[in-house]
């Protein structure tokens, strides 16, 4: 017999660091990995945020240095 429901495969979890919003009736938070600044404002309310971990599906970021040039700092370590 053939059933239409496909089984779901399990997306792979990892523990993650994330920025949370600090205020308390909102729910903004972000992926370290994709924070352009090392200490980010909520994008939501503008609220400082702190950092904390969750347990979220593994994403794989290519880039790792988004902070560095987000401010302009040269990566590869050429000067121009």
């Amino acid at each position: 017999m053939y059933s239409r429901k496909n089984s779901m495969e399990s997306i792979p979890e990892e523990i993650t660091e994330v920025w949370a919003c600090t205020k308390e009736d909102c729910k903004g938070w972000m992926r370290d990995d994709f924070a352009f600044d090392t200490e980010p404002v909520c994008h939501l309310c503008h609220s400082p945020m702190v950092k904390e971990t969750r347990k979220l599906p593994q994403l794989i970021n290519t880039n790792k240095q988004q902070k560095s040039l987000s401010k302009g700092i040269q990566i590869n370590g050429s000067s121009s």
